[in-house]
């Protein structure tokens, strides 16, 4: 599955993710007390999920979701999105 980021340093940007469900949070576990980016949304597809949103710490959702409607996410991985609360 692909992580896909709004927000914060790592805006725009992509990486690929083992498992089959994606993490609550990412990076998963820091240790260090830093604020990590927030899972947001799933687009499921092909059996599994296809990509995972992921918005910056203090991000608001529907704003994370409607910059990934924009960028054209569910789209390029041929699925919905399903908002994870």
């Amino acid at each position: 599955m692909r992580a896909l980021f709004v927000g914060g340093l790592i805006d725009n940007s992509e990486l690929d993710l083992d498992g089959k469900e994606p993490p609550r949070h990412y990076p998963p576990e820091t240790g260090s007390g830093q604020s990590r980016y927030r899972l947001h949304a799933v687009g499921r597809g092909n059996g599994g999920v296809a990509c995972a949103i992921y918005g910056a710490p203090d991000s608001d959702p529907d704003e994370v979701l409607r910059i990934s409607d924009e960028r054209g996410y569910p789209r390029r991985f041929d699925t919905e999105l399903q908002r994870v609360d």
